[in-house]
């Protein structure tokens, strides 16, 4: 059976396109990263990088990116100031299974925080991973910040992810700090737990601009195991 992760985060810019990169390049047998929309890609523009790109460079895997919108907006934002159609959650999802075959993972990476929507019907990536987990089993990690602010955010993405029967596998910290102050310190223990869920991994800062090799060299290091 597929193993099918869904990386979602505690909001945008927390490191969640370098954490994906790290559990692909770690991840057992042939692997695939799927980016159901990607906003701020023109698409006349080949020199513009996704974050599927982003992985892709860094890791090597195969990846695709279902929708591609001009704006660096949350998608249902994006495509309706571009006057496009965007697929539903459902689609999205029969989209995913379809490309699983043939991979041993498939890791899901959404579009901001956990409840932006990803179509105008209000689906977020939220309904996506319930939908998902609805055929099959999931893997549902959060990727959160190390500083100030990241207890409350987290506890409310978790908390949201309940709410839905959704429990989550694990947090990841996607970009600690060379120094950590006092606020960093303390979170990295606070974080499960406040939470009750398990800190896999905590990426150090700047992960993402380390040459392919020394990135997938050095992921399972990011990792507790």
């Amino acid at each position: 059976m597929t193993r099918l992760v869904v990386v979602t985060g505690t909001s945008t810019d927390v490191g969640k396109t370098i954490a994906t990169a790290a559990l692909a390049c770690t991840a057992d047998g042939r692997v695939l990263v799927v980016k159901p929309a990607q906003t701020g890609i023109a698409d006349d523009d080949p020199a513009d990088e996704g974050d599927a790109d982003v992985v892709a460079r860094l890791t090597g895997c195969d990846t695709r990116t279902l929708v591609t919108l001009p704006e660096p907006l949350a998608p249902d934002t994006a495509a309706r100031r571009a006057g496009r159609p965007l697929p539903t959650v459902a689609e999205h999802a029969a989209a995913i299974l379809d490309l699983a075959s043939g991979y041993d993972t498939v890791i899901v990476e959404g579009a901001g925080g956990l409840l932006v929507r990803l179509d105008h019907e209000g689906g977020t990536i939220a309904d996506l991973a319930a939908l998902l987990g609805a055929m099959t089993p999931v893997e549902v990690v959060i990727v959160c910040a190390a500083g100030l602010g990241t207890l409350n955010h987290t506890e409310l993405t978790v908390g949201a992810l309940r709410s839905r029967g959704i429990e989550p596998a694990a947090l990841l910290i996607g970009s600690w700090p060379d120094s950590p102050g006092l606020a960093e310190t303390c979170n990295r223990t606070d974080l499960p737990r406040g939470t009750g869920v398990p800190l896999q991994a905590v990426l150090p800062e700047g992960a993402g601009d380390l040459a392919p090799s020394a990135f997938v060299a050095a992921a399972p290091g990011w990792f507790s195991g």
